[in-house]
């Protein structure tokens, strides 16, 4: 695919078919966010990869809203960031989402980024405290967004 057809094929999707998505496709997709340039080539990110239902459904509720689709979804990739690696592990990790979504349209994929960073839980727990708790993340990796992935 042509990269100006990718941008203009690329949009955030919400609903998706409910069928798995091949472990070798996900990191397909991982392989591309780490070819994302981060300032002083610090590479802070990390990428946890979420098949299990049972935790979908719970990230699903990692917000008070926008998140729902989460529990639909085949999968989801929580884009962390090392905040003693890099000041600006924000943008760094920005930027290595936006390779997801463009991985997941090259691939016939959809996906919607769901933010964490800033925002909080329908009963007013910080979002990204919610999910490190929920997926066992230590510091000094802080959430930024998840991606929900799914066949359309």
């Amino acid at each position: 695919m042509e990269f100006l057809d990718l941008i203009n094929k690329r949009h955030s999707v919400r609903s998706y078919k409910n069928e798995e998505i091949a472990d070798e496709i996900l990191e397909k997709m991982i392989d591309c966010a780490k070819m994302a340039p981060t300032s002083r080539n610090k590479k802070p990110c990390d990428y946890i990869i979420v098949k299990d239902k049972n935790l979908l459904e719970a990230l699903a509720k990692s917000k008070a809203g926008g998140s729902q689709m989460l529990k639909d979804a085949g999968a989801a990739i929580v884009v962390t960031g090392d905040a003693e690696k890099s000041d600006v592990w924000v943008e760094d990790c920005s930027i290595a989402m936006t390779y997801l979504h463009l991985a997941a349209v090259d691939l016939g994929l959809g996906s919607c980024w769901v933010q964490i960073r800033k925002r909080q839980t329908l009963e007013g727990t910080d979002s990204g405290e919610y999910i490190k708790n929920l997926l066992g993340i230590k510091k000094p990796y802080e959430v930024l967004a998840v991606l929900s992935v799914g066949v359309i």
